[in-house]
């Protein structure tokens, strides 16, 4: 007589977390997982907003614990409060290489400012034949506002797309003083 197979089920190896935070964007979404070295244990894997798209969404193995991202939370207030101009928090990512090399040169974006798509290109050494895959790996940044990819615009001046809308876009510039707030 044989034995029934049994089928393997793959519970995740780390803890992954969440919290949820009111912003002037909308409710904002943080995602972590475990690290020894992270303020409260736990680095930011996604900041993600309201019908952003790709954001992540809520799984059932996930739990909800706002303790381990308080410092995000209290980084991410004096932000919008017009008091921090850099993030200083633990990230964990899981993008290509390529991706992850992109996502880290936007951290390099000083607060207030812009660049464009091909002078980012350039200073990662990206061909010019290249920018559609460096616009991509941008619009896949899964750290939202904290790796600040919406410091990124067209060549002519122009908003160009942001998986969570150009006006949460133009808002985040305009709060940083990259843009002018526009008078009615």
């Amino acid at each position: 007589m044989t034995s029934p197979t049994a089928t393997a089920t793959t519970a995740p190896t780390t803890t992954t977390s969440y919290t949820t935070l009111d912003s002037p964007l909308g409710e904002l979404l943080l995602v972590g997982e475990e690290s020894p070295t992270a303020p409260g244990g736990t680095a930011l894997t996604s900041l993600s907003m309201p019908q952003q798209r790709g954001a992540a969404t809520v799984q059932p193995h996930w739990r909800r614990a706002p303790g381990p991202f308080a410092e995000a939370v209290r980084q991410l207030r004096a932000y919008f409060a017009g008091e921090l101009s850099r993030f200083e928090l633990e990230f964990r990512t899981t993008g290509t290489a390529f991706q992850e090399r992109v996502w880290r040169a936007l951290d390099d974006i000083p607060y207030g400012t812009t660049t464009t798509y091909g002078r980012l290109a350039g200073s990662l050494g990206v061909p010019r034949s290249d920018v559609r895959a460096l616009g991509a790996a941008i619009g896949a940044n899964p750290l939202l506002i904290v790796r600040p990819c919406h410091r990124v615009i067209g060549a002519d001046g122009s908003m160009r797309g942001y998986a969570a809308s150009v006006a949460r876009k133009v808002e985040l510039l305009t709060h940083e003083g990259a843009l002018q707030p526009t008078l009615i």
